[in-house]
């Protein structure tokens, strides 16, 4: 799977970008023919939630995108796998039901 990282209006650490990079190869345990997935971090207005994770996953034949919002960016990106790794289940069954 190819990754890509982009971080909106802020300068990410490297610690970050890891630790993003690295909750993401996780998904394969749920969908091994993800072709790519881009991770987009950027800060919103909201006082209660004020880091965005966005996440969009390209499987075959299908674009799943995730947004999920949290008080950290950690917290964002793991909110958004949850999210994502429900989706991926849901994209295979569906698959598989199909063949």
């Amino acid at each position: 799977m190819k990754t890509t990282f982009t971080a909106r209006h802020f300068e990410a650490s490297a610690d970050l970008q890891q630790y993003c990079i690295d909750s993401v190869d996780k998904l394969d345990q749920f969908y091994d023919r993800i072709v790519m997935c881009d991770i987009i971090l950027q800060p919103t207005p909201s006082d209660e939630n004020p880091n965005q994770a966005e996440l969009i996953i390209k499987v075959p034949r299908k674009v799943l995108t995730v947004k999920e919002s949290g008080k950290s960016y950690e917290q964002a990106i793991h909110n958004a796998i949850e999210t994502a790794s429900r989706q991926l289940k849901k994209y295979k069954d569906k698959m598989h039901a199909n063949q």
